[in-house]
């Protein structure tokens, strides 16, 4: 069947790529470096685009250092090295523009015949394309990816840009690291100097996106908030203008406006344009200096750049900001290599000239049509006059990815020429040109890469293709020449561990003026001042916060704590509730007051029991000592003696054998007191109803019955005790938490229970005595102890049923003092309540202590 001429399709060739540097070789090298911004705007198809349009277009001087890079890599291989021997490399360097059109149209070119762009059809063709370097805009290495990636052609990028299918990620290889790593060292650099509260503008809205699904969780989980996540107006040129600078004057208003000190420009290699663009142009009077100094932490993808327009434009904002960049080192031989260029002889470089004339601001006698021009381009203009603010000869992390880009290919390509077949015979001419067919075999080689470059750097990738390699951290100087100084401060390693991920140095640090080279603070508010805890405002982040002051017991000695909290059990909160005190250790001693005070009447209360006692033994035989069972009252009266010494055991710091003896001797001590009492008063009783007529109570009256009762009453408290000590005994104890500002050495009472018992039996003791004792007070009988009892009864009673309520009130050493009192009163009352009136009538009424007035009675 024969085709009409009319049927017949007829090509239109796209616009040309005016841009490139073409370099021969047996082998070539593509790239996509961004080095034109075209003045367009946006082509929309509806008639052929007019060439005009390449005439139009604003040259990234700082740009032209990653072709340089290239060049550099080839001439080294090409020059001084042994990696491919009897092959030549040569490079196809050109530029894309904003749109994702002519990213396409450059990788099918690459593999178009030469100078000739029909898709898919080579032809009679010796360029042998093996691979494409692309960057540094995430847009042109998905571009290229998803061109090339249907050709499985080698790709290396050297941006950032996500490939969300893993099928079209295997072709491509990263000379950048895995952006996960990059924002764990924006994490810890955040945290390593307390910034809290920040800002992320990023490029695009995809960008911003991925960040909030992906990461910002990872930065508010240690506590970091973003006051706004903003993206950046892109640069627009023409009808378009307008537009970016209103979004700009937009994204101004809400990152000066903003009371974040750290902003994080997630960018690209153009945000510099833009930033630098914002900064200048919406410089509004009515913000303070404190709102818009920032400290700006750009991304490793984001390199410094500029352009003619912009060349009077100010630094100063960058004074003190940080940026990462991939770890990079010097290369020997790259500054005089710079130093070298001269567009009178690069005739292949389509980039030199423009570079040229944007740097030096001079025109080449070739291109001159004004003739007011007033400087002539010569050619032999020093590349070192120039500030770096217009181009830098110090090596960028994106050229050393370039540089270490193209000698990966090399040494991939030297694994494929010394690759082994069956019959282990060297890969001959026939299968090489067969390679050349079929330039996806580089990938399995590409991917085993692993070599020194000539910098002793080692360079190799990882599972997912990814350059494993950690980031270099600035921080950047500026001067009043428009030129910057960048201070390597820091670095990550992306094999240590989390905690060791980011090495930094602090002093080597330098912050905007503003902040007089103290560390700024980037918090949404005031950190709480010590002895205050955080407060949550509701309705705001996490980050936004009041301040309470610390609740009594507590205590924050750092700023800002999320809560306070208590102190150690041996220290106590200072007035401003701040720090710990240690607290001070206390306990009833004899060197203080009171101590001496008690000791004092304990004794004195002892040594008139021991005169009482004498006073009886002396007049033994008189009736008012024969009366109610002398035995009684000797044993009454030791009791009574022990009782007031047994209050000493009390004083003085606590030990084991005291905190033993002193509650189970005070126990069984009153008990024999009590008893006693108990004895005299039943004796009393008993001998009355006998001297009735007929009475048969003759018989309990005696001595035999004083005894038996003062033996079960103490052996039954003793047995007690014994219980006591048994089960659960008293130990020596410290009370931290009574008194606030003390540690009271106390004892234990082990049992409260049982000591409750043993006070419990005394009471016992007590009503029984006062029972009997009250019925027989009016007995008629010359020397009856039933009324003196009765009433001592009275006064041991309301001693000790005060003592209960009392002794659970007081607290530390005044309890010890309580029951020391109780022991001394009750003592002392039985004493003077019983043997005071006695005592009168041996000592000074005599006369009455007769048996001739007993019978007279």
């Amino acid at each position: 069947m024969s085709i009409s001429p009319r049927s017949t399709c007829k090509f239109s060739s796209p616009l040309p790529i005016v841009h490139k540097y073409y370099q021969s070789g047996d082998l070539i090298i593509a790239a996509i470096i961004h080095q034109v911004l075209f003045l367009t705007s946006k082509i929309t198809f509806e008639s052929l685009p007019s060439s005009e349009v390449l005439d139009q277009y604003l040259f990234v001087i700082h740009n032209y250092q990653h072709t340089l890079a290239l060049a550099f890599a080839v001439m080294e291989i090409n020059e001084h090295s042994g990696i491919l021997p009897n092959v030549s490399l040569g490079f196809h360097i050109a530029t894309d523009s904003a749109m994702e059109s002519a990213t396409y149209q450059l990788a099918m070119e690459f593999l178009s015949t030469k100078n000739k762009f029909i898709p898919n059809y080579k032809c009679n063709d010796q360029t042998n394309t093996v691979v494409v370097i692309g960057g540094a805009r995430s847009n042109t290495c998905l571009s290229m990816a998803i061109t090339l990636c249907n050709y499985k052609f080698p790709q290396i990028s050297y941006g950032s840009a996500p490939l969300v299918n893993t099928e079209t990620a295997m072709f491509v290889k990263w000379m950048f690291p895995d952006e996960t790593h990059q924002f764990k060292a924006i994490l810890h650099l955040l945290l390593h100097f307390g910034w809290i509260w920040v800002g992320l503008v990023s490029l695009y809205e995809e960008d911003r996106d991925r960040f909030i699904q992906k990461r910002l969780s990872m930065f508010s989980k240690r506590g970091i908030c973003f006051d706004f996540i903003e993206c950046s107006p892109q640069m627009m040129y023409g009808s378009e203008a307008d537009k970016m600078m209103e979004n700009g004057e937009k994204l101004y208003k809400v990152i000066m406006e903003s009371t974040v000190t750290a902003v994080i420009l997630s960018m690209e290699i153009t945000g510099m344009l833009v930033l630098r663009l914002i900064i200048n142009v919406f410089n509004y009077d009515n913000i303070s200096n404190e709102r818009t100094a920032k400290v700006w932490i750009m991304t490793a993808q984001m390199e410094f750049t500029s352009i003619l327009m912009q060349r009077q434009l100010t630094i100063d904002f960058l004074h003190g900001a940080l940026s990462f960049a991939i770890h990079s080192k010097e290369l020997t031989g790259f500054q005089q290599f710079i130093q070298k260029r001269n567009p009178n002889l690069e005739k292949d470089d389509g980039f030199v000239r423009d570079f040229w004339k944007d740097a030096f601001e001079c025109s080449f006698s070739s291109d001159i049509t004004d003739e007011n021009t007033e400087r002539i381009c010569t050619g032999k203009e020093n590349l070192q006059t120039l500030p770096n603010s217009v181009f830098e000869i110090t090596l960028g992390g994106h050229s050393y990815s370039i540089y270490n880009a193209v000698y990966a290919v090399a040494h991939a390509l030297k694994a494929i020429r010394s690759s082994q077949i069956k019959g282990h015979r060297k890969m001959d001419e026939r299968r090489w040109k067969l390679f050349l067919q079929s330039p996806w075999q580089l990938h399995h080689f590409l991917q085993q890469v692993s070599f020194n470059n000539n910098a002793g750097e080692h360079v190799s990738f990882g599972s997912n293709g990814e350059l494993e390699t950690g980031f270099d951290i600035f921080s950047w100087i500026t001067f009043s020449n428009k030129s910057f100084l960048k201070v390597q401060i820091g670095k990550t390693d992306p094999l240590a561990s989390s905690d060791k991920l980011l090495t930094i140095s602090s002093k080597e640090a330098v912050w905007p003026q503003v902040f007089n080279q103290t560390l700024p603070l980037s918090i949404c508010n005031k950190k709480c001042p010590l002895g205050h805890s955080k407060i949550k405002v509701e309705g705001k982040l996490f980050c936004c916060y009041d301040c309470k002051p610390c609740p009594e017991g507590k205590i924050a000695d750092q700023l800002d704590l999320d809560d306070c909290f208590r102190c150690p059990e041996d220290q106590y909160p200072n007035k401003d509730n701040d720090s710990c005190l240690p607290k001070r250790i206390i306990y009833l001693t004899y060197q203080e007051p009171l101590g001496i005070s008690l000791a004092v009447i304990a004794v004195s209360f002892s040594v008139i029991s021991a005169v009482v006692l004498r006073i009886f033994m002396k007049y033994q035989d008189t009736p008012i000592v024969k009366a109610n069972n002398r035995n009684l009252t000797y044993s009454l009266l030791v009791a009574l003696l022990l009782s007031f010494l047994c209050s000493l055991l009390f004083i003085g710091q606590p030990i084991q054998m005291k905190c033993l003896l002193r509650q189970t001797a005070f126990g069984v001590i009153f008990s024999v007191a009590l008893s006693c009492i108990l004895g005299k008063t039943i004796i009393v009783v008993l001998a009355f109803m006998a001297t009735k007529p007929g009475s048969n109570m003759r018989k309990w009256v005696g001595k035999r019955l004083a005894i038996s009762i003062v033996l079960s009453c103490s052996l039954t408290q003793f047995c007690i005790c014994v219980v006591w000590l048994i089960i659960s005994p008293p130990f020596q104890d410290s009370d931290m938490h009574s008194i606030a500002e003390e540690i009271v050495l106390q004892c234990n009472e082990g049992s409260t229970t049982m000591f409750y018992l043993v006070l419990g039996f005394l009471g016992f003791l007590t009503a029984i005595s006062f029972t009997v004792a009250f019925p027989a007070r009016n007995l008629p009988d010359t020397f009856n102890e039933a009324k003196f009892i009765t009433f001592s009864m009275l006064v041991f009673c309301s001693v000790w049923v005060s003592f209960v309520p009392t002794y659970l009130s007081t607290k530390g050493k005044y309890m010890v003092a309580v029951e020391i009192f109780s022991i001394l009163a009750s003592a002392a009352g039985l004493l003077l309540c019983i043997f005071s009136p006695k005592c009168y009538i041996i000592v000074l009424r005599p006369n009455l202590n007769k048996k001739e007035h007993l019978t007279k009675k």
